[in-house]
């Protein structure tokens, strides 16, 4: 008798129970289904599970902002933090297009807008699935990284050169970028490859469960501790330990992770005897540690430690004809898992390809091609066609912060980018959106002093609150001027 499979994971986001119900019902024949209603009862849901869910289904319109994608968006970068191979799809009735190329950007495939009927959901999911399955079983084969600029081949030489050396590496890059890939590639390549790689995302699992997933922990050292257990560093005994956003560990854990580097030593929750490991760590930031350090929320110790060999792997935005190299690659790849024909793209949609920014790196090219190829297969895509799947909106144009300096010229390719790639550019918008973008950046770092975020502006806090108010943006709650 034939062992029934088991199905696909699939994790739904949505604060109506309704819809939550509806889909629960319509799906659960085909998918395993698990739901939450918010970003925090996501992040506590992952924490108790195995292993991660292939798929996700989510609304961007969460508590405590039902109206706003903020939540949506957040959520977002913390799954793909969490599991960069899960397949996002955003089913949501904020379907401002504005909305929808942003959490592409940021590594949704698809975007869903409200109603829609539960098979044509059911049908993007499945092949979401193709997709998440054909990306696990590629990435157990070679991992090779793409590309013949100079960035990469000095990328390359690199990793060459690092691989088989047994002190730490710190892979320092957007996110999207391919950090994960690199750390791969140095494990691959070294001495200890005949081994497994172990991996964790420091951002994606609580505090709390850190250090007992580092180090493991005796029976009875806390509530739950039910039988004693190994931690990574003991699993990675003569391996690779991959820390993936270190910066994101509580200084107080940094202080353990330091002895481990300076001498191999580390204890279990719950014992006093001193055991030994001789992991090769690995670690990966989307953060300046240098700045966090300035912050006292890094130690410079630490730093210093992990950071013998400093790997930058550059954005897509500057490796120039690599983007076409890429697109080459996923667009065969997706094609022949989808068993269909690739879609070319004409002379206009090519010049937009290599002149877009792709601000969530290479994430975001592959799931681009990833809709290209579901929408076009077998069909030449033009430039309208492509535009549609770009998110125009969060190109970075430096504008007011230009470097003492820098050629004015700069600035004009920026904006003529932007007059090229948006449509229905509108001047007053985009100015204030800097401004408000200047705006928060000043009340994050004051934590909310409207007084102190003024003087940061440079303006008078009157200006600042009237300016605020014309535009919400987010800050204690002011009451009146004064």
């Amino acid at each position: 008798m034939d062992t029934p499979r088991a199905k696909p994971d699939l994790l739904i986001v949505d604060d109506d129970p309704l819809i939550t119900d509806t889909l629960n019902f319509a799906l659960g024949r085909d998918f395993s289904v698990r739901a939450a209603d918010s970003r925090a009862q996501v992040l506590s849901l992952l924490r108790q599970l195995d292993h991660p869910p292939q798929l996700a289904l989510i609304d961007l319109g969460l508590p405590p902002t039902p109206h706003r994608p903020d939540e949506g968006f957040k959520l977002i970068n913390e799954l793909i933090a969490y599991s960069p191979g899960i397949k996002i799809l955003v089913l949501s009735g904020q379907e401002d297009e504005t909305n929808a190329r942003h959490a592409r950007a940021l590594g949704a495939i698809e975007f869903i807008a409200k109603p829609c009927e539960p098979a044509k959901i059911k049908e993007l999911l499945l092949k979401a699935l193709q997709f998440h399955a054909a990306e696990a079983s590629a990435q157990a084969g070679d991992g090779g990284i793409i590309g013949a600029s100079l960035p990469i081949r000095k990328l390359r030489e690199q990793i060459s050169q690092y691989a088989n050396a047994p002190f730490p590496v710190l892979i320092e890059g957007e996110s999207g970028s391919g950090k994960e890939l690199v750390a791969a590639s140095l494990h691959r390549l070294g001495a200890r490859a005949t081994r497994p790689l172990f991996a964790l995302n420091c951002a994606a699992i609580s505090p709390t469960l850190v250090e007992p997933t580092l180090f493991g922990y005796r029976k009875g050292a806390f509530t739950g501790a039910a039988t004693s257990r190994a931690g990574y560093f003991e699993d990675a005994q003569d391996s690779t330990l991959f820390l993936d956003e270190i910066g994101e560990l509580p200084l107080e854990l940094q202080a353990k992770l330091l002895r481990v580097l300076e001498n191999g030593e580390y204890q279990r929750i719950g014992e006093t005897e001193s055991r030994v490991s001789n992991a090769r760590v690995i670690a990966a930031t989307n953060r300046d540690l240098r700045q966090e350090i300035r912050h006292g929320r890094f130690r410079a110790d630490l730093y210093h430690r992990v950071s013998v060999f400093t790997i930058n792997v550059p954005p897509l935005r500057e490796l120039g004809d690599d983007k076409r190299l890429l697109l080459d690659q996923f667009r065969d790849f997706y094609a022949r898992q989808a068993a269909v024909k690739p879609f070319d793209l004409d002379a206009g949609a090519m010049a937009m390809w290599l002149e877009y920014g792709f601000p969530g790196n290479v994430r975001e090219l592959r799931n681009i091609v990833i809709r290209l190829t579901t929408k076009y297969a077998g069909r030449e895509v033009n430039s309208e066609q492509l535009q549609a799947e770009l998110d125009t909106e969060s190109m970075d144009i430096d504008l007011p912060g230009l470097p003492v300096g820098q050629d004015f010229s700069a600035m004009l390719e920026a904006a003529r980018k932007r007059l090229q790639f948006q449509k229905n550019f509108n001047l007053d918008r985009t100015l204030q959106q800097w401004e408000k973008g200047y705006v928060e950046a000043a009340l994050m770092i004051t934590q909310g002093n409207l007084s102190q975020a003024a003087k940061l502006l440079g303006i008078h806090r009157t200006t600042l609150y009237s300016r605020m108010q014309n535009y919400g943006a987010p800050g204690e709650t002011p009451g009146p001027p004064q």
